[in-house]
């Protein structure tokens, strides 16, 4: 080394910390073949995926590679990755690049002991998360149908075949087709909004099939449930998924609270999105007097699916031990509850008399 020139270490503690789960999983996620070791190729790519276009120099990953391959060998190992992260000569070096290259992979909230920020790099737009926005259309379109013959009230011939009509009960679909009708524009607009701006992201985690066991689960559990405690109530919209989808969020909080980023801001917004909800319920039951209307006990059935099928199904990004025992508590209630409430609704006829 030449003289004058004084070589940076950056010391990484033999004895896995909270620090070193976190900056394994990020060296893991750019592992892109699983050797143990990110190569020059692998590097580059990292630079050049983060939408950086043509900004950085051609010698950039060159520079960097120099710098943090201290045995010469042409790849990175994990030590020399972490060392590398957390080198602060990068700044110096390659100035607002590097800066960032670095902010793009790890966010600056506070100490780099933090896993705080796992769970937002788990977003994904691929697959597509499609899911919600289909059903969503779904909804418009039946509900546009019914409203083009002057009938958005549930009198339409769309919301008399799907609505669930306790005189029915025999055609079981309408236990879930249901959430298709909706009892006017505000209605439908509250759960647009709800399921969109809660079920994408989701989407985005865990992928369209776990979301989708999540609203469906919500809302067969709301309509399941209502029938049982308000036999002559009918059912209409998409309430009992909706909830079932706050109430996934807020498993999905619960679980990852040190991966997430806001977590507290996070969840009064799904707060606020229920309290939104079950004001628009009481101003149609109440001020609207309307008959045909979803009941409160759809929105918390719906609300219990979603946190049970939420904590079996969604993604955990670091599982401890009690939450191994939440997840077969959440499994075994859920699964017989749902048992019951299809017994009750088949067996138990006198109720609905």
């Amino acid at each position: 080394m030449p003289s004058g020139q004084r070589e940076t270490t950056v010391s990484v503690p033999l004895t896995p910390t909270r620090s070193d789960l976190y900056w394994r999983r990020i060296f893991n996620k750019y592992d892109k073949d699983n050797d143990g070791k990110i190569s020059y190729v692998e590097l580059k790519e990292i630079i050049e995926s983060r939408e950086y276009d043509h900004d950085l120099p051609d010698n950039v990953v060159d520079k960097i590679m120099g710098l943090a391959d201290r045995d010469n060998s042409g790849y990175l190992d994990f030590r020399e990755f972490v060392e590398m992260m957390q080198n602060p000569d990068l700044k110096a070096v390659f100035g607002h690049f590097v800066a960032r290259y670095v902010h793009s992979i790890i966010p600056h909230r506070g100490p780099v002991d933090t896993t705080d920020g796992t769970y937002e790099e788990e977003y994904s737009c691929w697959p597509p998360a499609v899911c919600m926005i289909l059903i969503s259309l779904l909804e418009i379109v039946l509900f546009c149908y019914d409203a083009a013959l002057g009938k958005s009230d549930t009198t339409g011939p769309m919301a008399q075949l799907f609505i669930y009509n306790p005189n029915k009960r025999y055609e079981a679909w309408r236990f879930l087709t249901y959430m298709l009708v909706h009892v006017g524009v505000v209605h439908l607009l509250v759960n647009l909004l709800v399921q969109l701006f809660l079920g994408v992201p989701l989407e985005m985690v865990h992928k369209w099939w776990r979301v989708t066991l999540v609203y469906l689960a919500g809302v067969v559990a709301g309509s399941l449930a209502t029938s049982l405690t308000d036999p002559r109530v009918y059912l209409a919209g998409a309430s009992g998924g909706v909830y079932a989808l706050i109430a996934a969020h807020i498993a999905t909080i619960v679980m990852n609270w040190a991966e997430m980023e806001f977590a507290i801001i996070q969840l009064l917004v799904f707060l606020l999105l229920a309290a939104v909800d079950i004001g628009t319920a009481i101003y149609y039951r109440y001020y609207k007097h309307m008959t045909q209307n979803i009941g409160y006990v759809a929105h918390f059935a719906g609300a219990v699916a979603g946190l049970l099928v939420g904590i079996g199904v969604l993604r955990n990004l670091e599982k401890r031990k009690w939450e191994k025992r939440l997840w077969w508590a959440a499994v075994v209630l859920y699964f017989a509850l749902m048992l019951a409430g299809v017994l009750a609704n088949i067996f138990w006829t006198s109720h609905f008399l």
